[in-house]
């Protein structure tokens, strides 16, 4: 945005009007003041207007509260990340305005609350400082009483006003969001908003009209992470979840508690996490693939109860949304740090499936997925996503229900005879026969925990244990060579390949870009299949100098990140290395670029 603001105003003293095709808006003040709802506003109403929108927020992780941001991208174009640098910074309080001002474009706007924010002059210098005594014309505007509880309604009025957004569907978003609140409330808000559009907006010297989308297509929606996740679960035809609540996780859980009685399912909030996973392979033994999730500590409490799932070739989906850690961590920052108990987490050799969203759409198929191999392959399967994209709201093509959903239900036809952990199978998959099933021989397996023979019954033999050891490892293998191939971003060969899973994605993409732009070689892959890892990475891998693994976690001992310590093991190629951080924020794009160059020596980034 920032390249078509103008320094003046129009010759009649009016602000200038200018079409612009993005913009970038930070809003910083304190978690209790709304500041996540006028960028989720902002969002739905990017998404309705057939715009790309991509969000970014941080919030504390004290029941007090304290200092929160939300970051919003709007483009009329492609959006791969919520942007490196705002084109307006909105902040309420003196602490907002210090902190984050560094992070506006210079040139840019700073709108700021003058009831409790005092500029400093050597940044009124470099930034175009808009006063609005947000607080009080708040109260102003609704009643001493509301004191400046609306205040965030009030500052997306003033918004509305600036970018000349759409009215009537702000106002509908509005009212959307009190639903089944009194009246009054709604009403509140709304004279809220009014007073904030109204407002004149003083010595703005320009105003901004965003161009018409260039991706309309009319079907389009728009949702966080979390609600994408849940409802690729129902598409999928899960029935039947259990969980226990625990940051950001949460909302996944309360989504299904809320949705999956509409679908003659349900879910239970159970007494702790172990009863929850519990649960969950129950429900999976008796025909469902059922859900279970929590983040990293409650997956420490869960990794028994896999293993079993393991063992007894239980299906069963697992959700791990990802935050900092160990222990309580960091519990509303972002880190990909669970990569490592997601593979490896668990006594003995216990494989399981693990895939990683890379973005808010890809949530809602990888779930279908997720579903599809818990049931085809009979194993536990594991969804990585982060703090990042669960809290991120984007816009996507609406998917086609018709082709997607899908009715996974038990089948109890007669069989002639069964055995779950059959030897001869050449992929070690065997077809689950759910309990209640009329098996004609009148032999009945059993499940448990303990090594077992072909029929399920308990056994110490050293060849059974080795033989159902190498088919549990086997159907892993056999999926492995059946995932495709991950496709290069950029060239197909180079100099440098950044490697990246989760929600590294769109600032790698977008990395990729501006360094191709510049002259750089540089390409990328995604990598959403983690275990087993998908073919061909090597033939990938060989076509460049430099493979740099981005991601969200701690170098560790030796100087990796834990995907990319994974992936030296798997090829033993020393061109693999990481670029880590662990500050509890996403990657932007010139913190990749500038890593990736400080890495390599100056003069050979080009070939």
């Amino acid at each position: 945005m920032s390249d078509l603001t103008t320094a003046h105003p129009a010759a009649n003293g009016t602000p200038t009007r200018s079409r612009i095709s993005e913009a970038v808006i930070r809003i910083a003040g304190n978690s209790q003041d709304g500041i996540q709802a006028i960028g989720g506003f902002l969002a739905r109403l990017a998404g309705r207007s057939e715009q790309e929108v991509m969000t970014f927020m941080t919030i504390p992780s004290t029941i007090s509260g304290g200092p929160s941001i939300f970051q919003v991208r709007i483009g009329s174009g492609e959006v791969l990340s919520a942007g490196d640098e705002a084109d307006l910074l909105i902040a309420f309080y003196q602490h907002s305005y210090e902190d984050h001002i560094g992070s506006l474009k210079k040139g840019g706007i700073v709108l700021y609350d003058s009831s409790h924010v005092t500029p400093k002059e050597e940044w009124e210098k470099l930034y175009h400082h808009l006063p609005v005594a947000i607080s009080a014309l708040t109260i102003e505007s609704i009643g001493g009483t509301a004191k400046d509880k609306g205040k965030n309604i009030y500052t997306l009025g003033l918004v509305a006003k600036m970018f000349d957004l759409n009215v009537v569907k702000l106002t509908k978003l509005i009212s959307e969001r009190f639903t089944g609140k009194d009246v009054s409330i709604v009403n509140t808000a709304l004279a809220a908003f009014n007073a904030g559009y109204s407002h004149s907006l003083g010595n703005v010297l320009e105003t901004f009209e965003f161009i018409e989308s260039q991706q309309k297509t009319g079907h389009q929606v728009v949702m966080n992470g979390n609600e994408a996740l849940a409802y690729g679960l129902i598409a999928a035809g899960v029935r039947f979840g259990a969980g226990y609540p625990i940051t950001p996780w949460s909302d996944i859980m309360e989504l299904l508690r809320r949705e999956l009685p509409k679908y003659g399912g349900s879910f239970i909030q159970c007494e702790d996490e172990i009863a929850s996973v519990s649960m969950a392979i129950g429900a999976g033994y008796a025909g469902r693939v059922a859900v279970t999730g929590s983040s990293g500590p409650g997956i420490s409490l869960k990794t028994e109860a896999i293993g079993w799932a393991v063992m007894a070739e239980v299906p069963l989906v697992v959700v791990n949304v990802q935050r900092g850690g160990p222990s309580t961590g960091m519990p509303t920052n972002v880190e990909q740090s669970d990569l490592n108990i997601a593979v490896f987490g668990g006594h003995g050799d216990s494989p399981r499936v693990v895939l990683s969203p890379a973005n808010v759409e890809d949530a809602f198929y990888t779930a279908i997925e997720a579903v599809n191999i818990a049931r085809n392959y009979n194993v536990p399967v594991f969804i990585l996503t982060d703090q990042s994209i669960a809290t991120r709201i984007e816009a996507f093509e609406e998917p086609d229900f018709e082709a997607v959903c899908q009715n996974i239900g038990p089948d109890f036809k007669d069989v002639a005879t069964h055995k779950p952990y059959d030897l001869s199978t050449p992929n070690g998959v065997v077809p689950r026969v759910p309990p209640g099933t009329r098996i004609l021989t009148g032999k009945y397996p059993i499940a448990t925990g303990l090594e077992h023979d072909e029929m399920g019954h308990p056994t110490g033999s050293p060849k059974l244990h080795m033989q159902m050891t190498a088919k549990r490892r086997k159907k892993l293998q056999c999926l492995g060579e059946s995932l495709p191939v991950p496709e290069v971003y950029g060239a197909a060969e180079g100099n440098i390949l950044l490697v990246g899973w989760g929600s590294t994605m769109g600032p790698i993409r977008e990395a990729v870009d501006k360094a191709t732009a510049a002259g750089d070689s540089v390409s990328s892959i995604h990598i959403r299949h983690i275990h087993p890892l998908p073919p061909g990475l090597e033939n990938i891998f060989a076509k460049f100098n430099h493979i740099f693994v981005v991601e969200m976690n701690d170098e560790g001992l030796y100087g990796y990140g834990q995907l990319a310590n994974l992936l030296r093991a798997r090829y033993c190629d020393p061109k693999i290395r990481g670029l880590t951080k662990v500050d509890g924020l996403n990657w932007k794009v010139r913190e990749i670029i500038d890593r990736a160059r400080s890495t390599v020596s100056v003069g050979i980034l080009k070939r």
